[in-house]
């Protein structure tokens, strides 16, 4: 049976009902990456041997008559940054390289539960710092819609192994859009939830206000289904909250706009944006009107002014203080000097590539006196004046729909040319973080030239599930996205 191409709870249901085995799904996704990853480097530790003996005793539970999991026998990747048991973790960073860890992150584990089997580590840029995975000790990772695009940042592998078929579904972490905009560019659906609804524990840390995990798959089913399996309340993680979830699987099967209330994002520069991408915040108000919801215009004047520069004082001066324990000493690369600061300053200069310095030291400088009080302080207060802002707008309105970026996918090379534009890039889907909603980055179909488009849709927090079901709705009119054509070609 060909596999290819199946979603997950395809895959789960045909292991399930004897159709073909875990092995088999598992087995075919590691050929696929095997023949094709030389040319996008999607994925950067294989866990083959692993991965199929997951899939025998997964078999073996199906033949039992057990049941297996919501995921059963479905394949997918992680981010390097997720604590993998016995399977090498590295944040794609010298200062990690070949660490093991001796514990899986929640998610991890949650999904083990499932009956879903873990087949490799996804590329990413280092530190989950950037915007098109090209950062990483690895090398770049490739868009598989165009190899001479980036595939969006920080989660870029795990994108480009969704939208490159060799997995259904795949775990990024989202800080500042890194789940969301490399969904934008490698043309597939990815979900940053609410702050709280996923357990961050086992995840390598960049800014722990503002970080979630957040699922990857090629339609909006799959990425209920995820939610279904991994939000969950954790002890092990105090942001977690401890509520009773509702069914993310049931919200997305009724896939209904009637009666919404959709706000349409105004008052920031259309022109601005890449025409195809305005044409496709166009497309998705006339599916929702349509649909039976009605459209308001609305205005968030102080996110849109400040949510950038507001992002980059609170997560820099966060990745200060969390980075500062990679000392060479403790944790991370060590490098000799003929003294303790000597070997300090060489064992970070050696082990943090040029982003993350560059942003470590942005956050200590903001973090010392005199920085901190004009600068991080009012960015904190600033923070609650956007999540404020975002309150009353919800009050009347039940979604919001922005763009994700305000360009298609990137060119190769652009952040060295132009790193201002790639931190301005962010302007829309910083704001879920620092208001800790739920967000989706939603294909809306391809260019001429194949290239992805998309919007972003925003709900209350903790309205995951009335988000999924809009998206869902949107997505069966506008069509779930296929997966790329990949070719072995230089």
């Amino acid at each position: 049976m060909e596999l290819l191409g199946l979603s997950a709870r395809e895959i789960a249901a045909g292991v399930k009902a004897k159709k073909f085995t875990a092995e088999e799904a598992v087995r075919a996704s590691i050929e696929r990456i095997k023949r094709y990853d030389k040319k996008y480097n999607a994925i950067v530790a294989l866990c083959e041997e692993e991965a199929v003996a997951s899939a025998k005793r997964v078999d073996e539970a199906v033949a039992r008559g057990e049941e297996p999991g919501a995921l059963c026998g479905v394949p997918y990747v992680v981010k390097d940054n997720f604590c993998t048991k016995g399977i090498v973790t590295t944040c794609c960073s010298k200062m990690l390289k070949g660490w093991v860890p001796n514990y899986d992150a929640t998610a991890v584990e949650k999904m083990k539960e499932a009956g879903a089997v873990l087949i490799g580590k996804a590329n990413m840029d280092e530190f989950a710092m950037g915007s098109t995975t090209e950062s990483s000790i690895f090398g770049a990772t490739l868009n598989p819609r165009d190899r001479t695009r980036v595939p969006g940042g920080s989660s870029g592998g795990s994108a480009a192994a969704v939208a490159a078929g060799y997995v259904p579904v795949a775990l990024g972490s989202d800080t500042g859009g890194s789940v969301r905009q490399p969904a934008a560019f490698c043309g597939v659906q990815g979900m940053k939830p609410s702050y709280g609804q996923i357990s961050r524990y086992g995840i390598v840390a960049y800014a722990s206000s503002l970080d979630q995990v957040g699922p990857l798959a090629a339609n909006v089913g799959d990425l209920a289904l995820l939610m279904d399996v991994l939000a969950k309340g954790d002890p092990n993680d105090t942001t977690c909250d401890a509520y009773e979830r509702p069914s993310f699987t049931g919200a997305a099967a009724k896939a209904s706009l009637a009666g919404k209330r959709v706000a349409l994002l105004t008052g920031y520069d259309r022109g601005s944006l890449d025409a195809p991408l305005s044409a496709a915040i166009d497309r998705a108000v006339e599916i929702c009107r349509a649909e039976g919801a009605s459209i308001i215009d609305v205005k968030l004047p102080i996110t849109m002014e400040h949510s950038v520069a507001c992002y980059y004082m609170v997560a820099l001066g966060d990745a200060s203080s969390k980075l500062a324990c990679y000392d060479g000493m403790r944790y991370g690369h060590h490098a000799d000097g003929r003294n303790l600061s000597e070997m300090y300053k060489k064992s970070r200069m050696e082990g943090f590539g040029e982003e993350v310095r560059k942003r470590i030291l942005v956050g200590t400088c903001i973090l010392t006196r005199g920085y901190y009080e004009n600068y991080f302080v009012p960015a904190m207060k600033v923070r609650q004046l956007i999540s404020d802002e975002f309150k009353n707008l919800f009050e009347k309105a039940d979604m919001l729909i922005c763009p994700i970026s305000p360009a298609l996918a990137y060119k190769r090379g652009l952040g060295e040319k132009d790193p201002v534009r790639m931190y301005l890039g962010d302007v829309f889907t910083t704001i879920a973080n620092l208001a800790g909603l739920p967000s989706v980055s939603l294909n809306l179909g391809f260019t001429a030239e194949g290239l992805p488009t998309n919007v972003q849709l925003l709900a209350p927090r903790f309205g995951d599930d009335g988000l999924l079901c809009c998206a869902a709705a949107i997505e069966r009119a506008a069509g779930a996205p296929h997966i790329a054509e990949l070719t072995e070609d230089d």
